[in-house]
């Protein structure tokens, strides 16, 4: 069986919600218990991000409406006020958005033709006349842990370290170095790559950020961004390897890049410690030593129903096809490639359609044979493109700060949680010094253990996860900020998108 082209998947919902930032640098916010609509946060959490809903687009303006994670939406009255709630006509909560050069948005409404606004604490729709007060700067909401795919090229981009380079030529995003963390400071992006070096305005890797790593986004829906440097330069592919760079002529939307959260890819193993494997273009067994690109997988889970789809890096699904065979040449809608995933202390167990286990056959080929599952059902999983994970809850990323000794889940900035892999499902948590994750009798963790602990990682969906401590509780997320493992159930707060 031929290859086939790498088929890029439309963006998830979640990685089309913004903040909008006002003009006082304060977010766009969902006060649900005040029923009302305020700009008085100053960061990005669940109650400052919106889903925009697109019914028209054209050019540098769009009609839309604002959704908030509570599935209201943003509403303005005869009066000017702002509020939340159902649309009661099929223009009431519509804006006409547009899009400004220097990146920011104004949102118009619709019937009154009035503009949203802020004082830098109420949010109101009175003047017709457009002003400063009316531009929002729009924030990409998704996890920092993105992909860059360029449509006009239908590549990726891709972090080339030997030469400090990055290239917009990746055919399917597997790679570690096809990840890219962006981070907002200072109403700026910076790019840094896995292993911790920033894009400059030279085109080239560099190992610190700085004013010369710093780049402005231009946002538009679907996903669509466009990095420049504020000066009339704009990141887009160049020459004939396609070299991210910064240049004043792009053609034909060659700056625009679809922004997408990292996907998950893992690798599989046996009892017999051998990977399984995409061989002879399409059957699977567990025949390798060694891992190989064909040991690749995509993780594409729906965690509601713990179901699972496997996409070989051929660009095919793994399928159940005759006599209980497993092969790679499935189509994401047939429903013979959709498996119950089942977690075992690390390991998973795949049940096909026809309520069997995958299991090794004799002959080292994958097959839906087994009614009970056993030892040789189990296979081990583990992360195949990256070596860190960057966790974020419901109250913020996972990382420590200066005046606090313990680790915390309320941050605005992330820490990479460097994975040191046990045995399969078990890793090490290194922190960013060096030093490894220590867990206290209260069960909460300090960054500067100097001895390596066992946390047992399930995937709970396409990018969630859940953590099982040391101490044998799972990991969650504190209103208070701190980070806790004293949960003996999955709850809300156990799931932590990656």
């Amino acid at each position: 069986m031929a290859e086939v082209e790498w088929i890029h998947r439309h963006p998830k919902a979640e990685d089309l919600r913004v903040g909008l930032i006002s003009w006082a640098g304060t977010y766009l916010t969902f006060e649900a218990y005040k029923s009302t609509v305020t700009a008085t946060a100053k960061s990005l959490c669940r109650r400052q991000t919106w889903e925009l809903l697109v019914s028209n687009e054209h050019d540098a303006q769009a009609v839309v409406r604002l959704k908030s994670l509570q599935g209201l939406y943003l509403l303005c009255e005869a009066d000017g006020t702002v509020c939340y709630g159902r649309p009661r006509t099929s223009h009431h909560g519509c804006f006409l958005l547009r899009f400004h050069r220097n990146g920011k948005w104004t949102l118009q409404c619709v019937i009154s033709g009035r503009y949203l606004e802020s004082d830098g604490e109420d949010v109101f729709c009175n003047s017709r006349v457009l002003s400063a007060y009316h531009m929002w700067t729009p924030r990409p909401a998704l996890h920092v842990h993105v992909i860059l795919y360029s449509p006009t090229y239908r590549s990726y981009a891709r972090a080339d370290h030997t030469v400090g380079r990055i290239w917009v030529d990746a055919a399917a995003p597997c790679l570690e170095e096809c990840g890219f963390l962006l981070h907002f400071q200072d109403g700026c992006y910076h790019l840094e790559t896995s292993t911790h070096h920033f894009l400059s305005h030279v085109d080239r890797l560099v190992p610190h950020r700085s004013s010369q790593t710093a780049f402005y986004m231009q946002v538009r829906p679907r996903g669509l961004v466009a990095l420049c440097d504020g000066e009339g330069g704009t990141l887009y592919p160049q020459g004939t390897h396609l070299l991210l760079g910064l240049g004043s002529s792009p053609a034909r939307g060659e700056e625009w890049f679809i922004l997408q959260h990292f996907p998950t890819w893992v690798s599989l193993r046996s009892k017999s410690r051998r990977f399984i494997s995409v061989i002879y273009d399409a059957e699977v067994c567990a025949a390798s030593e060694r891992l190989t690109p064909m040991s690749l997988f995509q993780y594409e889970c729906d965690g509601e129903n713990s179901t699972l789809q496997l996409r070989s890096a051929n660009g095919y699904y793994l399928a159940q096809r005759r006599h209980r065979a497993i092969i790679a040449d499935g189509h994401p809608l047939e429903s013979d490639t959709v498996f119950r995933v089942h977690w075992n202390c690390g390991r998973i167990l795949l049940q096909s359609s026809n309520g069997r286990f995958l299991s090794i056959a004799s002959n080292g080929l994958l097959m839906a044979n087994a009614t009970f599952p056993g030892p040789n059902e189990e296979l081990g999983i583990r992360f195949a493109n990256r070596s860190f994970l960057i966790l974020r809850g419901r109250y913020g990323y996972v990382g420590s700060s200066s005046d606090r000794d313990l680790i915390q889940c309320n941050r605005n900035q992330p820490d990479c949680i460097h994975l040191l892999p046990c045995r399969q499902g078990i890793y090490h948590f290194q922190a960013q010094g060096g030093s490894f994750w220590s867990i206290t009798s209260f069960g909460t963790f300090r960054p500067w253990g100097k001895f390596a602990l066992n946390f047992c990682i399930e995937l709970q969906g396409s990018n969630l996860l859940t953590v099982l401590a040391p101490n044998g509780f799972y990991i969650r997320a504190d209103r208070s900020g701190t980070l806790l493992a004293d949960s003996g159930d999955i709850t809300k707060e156990c799931i932590w998108e990656f």
